[in-house]
């Protein structure tokens, strides 16, 4: 079962003391936006897992045992925050990680975030994408994904999390001013 946190007031006190943070979700939900935010106010050091871990210039895919081994060297460290869902490298990220926050947004918000997004950087490279990785508009590959991240993936990840971390807190933000509110709570400024 997770150990899911049910007031923001709860998920905050957490969040002040965690050194080591998962930040998990569909894409377009605002995850980069928010650990880049969350990082600086923790002072913790960043970590996207698409700028870092899975895409090499011009959108050449990492060999997976590449992703594992920069995953591990992440995560060895004593203070992190890892921006990226992945369920795949759960048995490597859950057993050092003190918090795990769930941004997961309505499907119709995600897409609304990836086409904002694309209209902000299309032919452009985007902050959290490694070097060469030009922004394109969405395909239909990608926008299905999103519309059904919440029926294929979130089964996925409630088991990886119940196999790998079963003791890590969990805090779920279902909208943009949660994660606003639960920056407040934190003493956090935003």
């Amino acid at each position: 079962m997770v150990l899911c946190i049910e007031s923001l007031k709860d998920a905050a006190a957490q969040l002040r003391q965690a050194q080591r943070i998962m930040v998990i979700g569909c894409s377009g939900g605002g995850k980069s936006i928010f650990c880049r935010e969350l990082a600086t106010l923790l002072d913790l050091p960043n970590h996207s897992m698409d700028r870092e871990v899975f895409w090499l210039p011009n959108w050449v895919e990492r060999p997976r045992a590449e992703q594992r081994a920069i995953i591990s060297d992440i995560v060895s460290a004593d203070r992190w925050l890892l921006d990226g869902t992945n369920p795949s490298s759960f048995d490597i990220r859950l057993p050092r990680t003190d918090l795990v926050v769930w941004v997961r947004l309505p499907r119709w918000h995600c897409l609304l975030g990836v086409y904002r997004r694309a209209a902000r950087y299309v032919g452009k490279h985007r902050p959290d994408m490694a070097d060469g990785c030009v922004e394109r508009w969405p395909g239909r590959e990608f926008l299905a994904y999103i519309w059904h991240f919440e029926h294929r993936f979130t089964p996925r990840i409630i088991q990886e999390i119940e196999k790998h971390g079963p003791d890590v807190p969990v805090i779920t933000l279902k909208f943009h001013g949660e994660m606003a509110h639960l920056l407040d709570l934190a003493g956090l400024p935003h």
